[in-house]
Parts: structure tokens; sequence; C-alpha cells
């Protein structure tokens, strides 16, 4: 063939490209190594001999590849036709950068690998090799990020008290903490539920796993169940078109936590017993079902078995979520507890406020154990801090806790005196009950009207009215 027509045949430049290819590849290299499809070595190079500690290349021709390189993968590459572009390898104590290729026949099968050593030493790589470390690093980092982002941050020192009522709840919960089982936590608000909740999912084997905290009453009832079990790539006009994962899923090997279990649409509890039973979930608009491995805190401050009675929630879904009921006392019941309370919940404020010098005196301890607490814990770390917000010293006194507490507190608690066998008008101890419910709703919802009307299962118009009827401030509780 003459030197113009081989320019012009494909094939013939294909072949001297390949030839070409090996040439320089096998004269650059540090070492080149090719086996048969059955893993025997065909080839090594002079250049590899002494790297694999033989003197000659008879000494490997016809072995296995992996008796003359311990743990090799060139048999992988000969088996699947998959090639390993860019490895590291270690041989003889080095670290070998290494590339490995099928071998095709002209029909294009395979049969056999060769592999090349491209550097025997990486000091000529450290700057890849740097960045590679540095994008593991973020990688890490990201990942931790994430991890926060979706963790408990409370444990059992937290729910600090010694109470019959409190000592009860945290034996419970620390058994609770020992298993998978599903936990029922029921309460008044604001007993702490969500951090029995943490405290129980840090004791357990998930700990490093996802605590993901949702609110039942929170979401609308028209994205509830995409919110809980995702949704399929466009599940509906408008849904996203790469689909969403659920809670449910973003929980997987975690804890969720489902606080005010008690308003969940009856449509959705079905599916959340089947979940339960059989920890399986069906993202909404698929038609594919996945496995899930969540454990599941459900807390609730209504009385669910009447609300069972009712026909408003499934018995089959109570008697399954209540496989361990821990029932949180209200404050009232553990005023034992008050100053171990007010330590915790003063150095949790601290923490997150410039009160470096926050303290309570026994006379703010007597004051706030003179009062009934109907938003329980979460109430009383909202008069603590507004103290501390007015307080020029950050020592908290009796006048400075005074200041803050509802008003009629003093009435309630003491009632100011009448002639003997003097008889309350009717109408006057009605009005006073009444001010002094609305009063209680304010403090225990920190002012917010429509938390507190919800509380009272009236209309905000109808709270709004009644604020007016008895003068209180429509923003918070009366001071």
């Amino acid at each position: 063939m003459s030197a113009s027509a081989s320019i012009r045949d494909p094939a013939y430049l294909r072949a001297r490209a390949m030839e070409t290819l090996f040439e320089r590849l096998e004269k650059l290299c540090e070492g080149a190594i090719a086996i048969d499809r059955g893993g025997r070595v065909v080839y090594v190079n002079e250049k590899y001999l002494a790297a694999l500690g033989l003197a000659r290349t008879s000494e490997a021709i016809g072995r296995p590849v992996e008796e003359v390189i311990p743990n090799s993968l060139m048999r992988k590459v000969a088996e699947t036709g998959e090639p390993i572009l860019l490895d590291i390898m270690e041989l003889g104590g080095e670290q070998l950068v290494v590339t490995r290729m099928p071998i095709e026949d002209e029909n294009g099968t395979v049969i056999g690998a060769i592999g090349f050593v491209l550097y025997d030493h990486l000091e000529s790589l450290k700057p890849l090799l740097a960045r590679v470390a540095q994008l593991e690093s973020d990688l890490r980092l990201a990942r931790r990020q994430l991890s926060n982002a979706r963790a408990a941050r409370f444990t059992f020192a937290d729910f600090v008290g010694t109470t019959p009522g409190i000592a009860q709840a945290k034996a419970l919960a620390g058994r609770a903490a020992r298993q998978s089982v599903t936990v029922l936590l029921t309460g008044e608000t604001g007993t702490g539920k969500e951090m029995l909740a943490q405290a129980i999912h840090n004791a357990s084997s998930r700990a490093d796993k996802p605590f993901v905290s949702v609110n039942v009453a929170a979401i609308p009832e028209t994205l509830i169940e995409s919110e809980f079990f995702g949704t399929a790539p466009g599940a509906y006009t408008g849904a996203d078109r790469r689909g969403r994962e659920g809670k449910f899923r973003i929980a997987d090997g975690g804890t969720l936590f489902l606080d005010e279990i008690g308003e969940m649409p009856l449509q959705l509890q079905a599916k959340l017993l089947r979940v339960l039973q059989e920890r399986e979930i069906e993202p909404l608009g698929s038609d594919k079902i996945s496995k899930v491995d969540v454990r599941v805190v459900a807390a609730t401050n209504v009385d669910l078995r009447k609300r069972v009675s009712d026909g408003a929630f499934r018995p089959d879904l109570y008697y399954r979520l209540n496989v361990l009921s821990i029932d949180l006392p209200p404050l009232r019941q553990c005023l034992d507890d008050l100053p171990d309370i007010c330590a915790r919940l003063l150095e949790d404020i601290s923490a997150s406020g410039d009160y470096v010098k926050a303290k309570i005196t026994p006379s703010a301890l007597d004051a706030l154990a003179r009062y009934d607490w109907p938003g329980n814990v979460r109430e009383l770390r909202n008069i603590l801090e507004r103290a501390l917000i007015l307080s020029d010293s950050g020592r908290l006194t009796g006048e400075d806790v005074a200041r803050i507490l509802p008003i009629g507190t003093e009435v309630r608690l003491a009632p100011p005196a009448r002639p003997a066998g003097a008889v309350v008008p009717y109408a006057e101890a009605e009005a006073e009950f009444e001010k002094h419910t609305l009063e209680q709703a304010l403090a225990a919802s920190n002012g917010q009207i429509s938390v507190a009307a919800r509380m009272l299962r009236i209309s905000r118009a109808t709270f709004y009215k009644k604020l007016a009827k008895f003068g209180l401030a429509s923003g918070q509780p009366s001071v």
C-alpha cells in the first residue's frame, strides 16, 4: 500500500493510532502489564519488573495477575469490560497512580486488559490531591451542617426536676430510648413535650440520624399528605418536576416527632396507620412503595380517647400510637422544682442574649410560685425573659416578677376580703372568671390572639370583642 493510499484508509489510521498510543504510553509510563480474559499475565515490560520484585519477564508470564500484583483490579476490568481510568494503587509500600483499560478484538469482544503505571510517586500530583482533599473536607462540612439542621439539641439533663410527675416521665422516657417503640406524649401546652422527644432521640441508637419535628396543626389540610409522604415528579399541576421528599423520607433512620397529633385529618390517619404497621410509604402521585425506618414520637394536649369516642380520631391509630404513653405534669404540680427549672431556663436565655449576670432571688421565686401557670414552662420562660429585658441589673426580684405577671394573679390567689357571709353576685363572679380565662390564654400564647382564641375554641372576632369588653390589651396580656 502506497503512503498516500494508507493515509486515506481509516482502518489503517486507526490501527496505527492505537499502536502509536501504546508505544508512547509504554515509553512514558513507569510500568505496563497485560492479562488475557482468564486473568493470566501475557505481557509485562522491563520497567515494571523492579516494582514487582521480579528479575525477568518470564517469571510473570502465564501466572494469575493476583500472584504478581496482590489485590489487583485487572481481572475485574477484563471481566466487565469497564475501564478504571485513574486510580491509586499500593504496591510494596509505595503508592502508584495507575490506569486500566479493556482490550477488545476486531469484533468488539473483550479479550483481556492492560494497565499502565502513570506515576510511581505522588509528588507531581500534590496540587490535584490537595484540591481533592479540600473538596472532601467541604463535603464533610456540608453534611455536618445539614445533619445539624435536623439534629435534636435537648437531652434528659435539660428536662430538670425531681418531683414525682417529672421523675416518672423521665424514667419512662429512658425506657423508651432503649427501644424503637412508638411513644405518645400527653400533657398541657408548654409542658416540654418536644424537649422530651428530643431527649429520647438523643439517648437512643438513632442519635446520629435526623430528628424531624412537624406540627400537624400548622400544615394546611390540602398540603398535609404531600408534606408527610412526598410527591412524585409532576404529581399535580405546579408540582416540582423533580418530585419532593416527605417528612418520613427525610427522617429515615431517625425520629419523626408529630406534635398536636390530635389535629390530624381523618383521611390522613389511615395512611399514617399503614406507615406505622408496614414501615412503607407511597408518595403522592406515585405507584411505587418504598420502605422507611422511622421511630414516631407523637404528642397531644387534648384527650385523644375523647376524640376517639367523638369519631374525630381513629381508634386503631390511637392504639398503635399508644404503645408507650408518657404524661407530662403541668408546672403548677411541680412547684418544688421551680428553682431548678428557673435556673435551667435562665441559663438557656443567657446563652441566647446579653444576660451574663442573670440571677433569680428567693423573693422572685416566691412570687412565681403563687401563680398557677396556665402556659406552663413555655409561659415561665416568657415571663423570665421579659423580666430580664426590663431589669437594669439582671438580678430578678419579686417586684420585677410582679410587674410582669398578668393582672389578677394576686386576686385569684388571695381574693379581697368580703364581709362575713357575703355572697358574690353571679354576674360579678362570671365576669371575673371570664376575664381571668382571657388573661390566662393571652399569657399562655405570649399575646398571640389567633393562638389564644384557638386555645379557648372561639373565633378571633369573638376574642377581640371580649378583650374590648374587659379593657384588656389586644397585643399581649395586661400588665
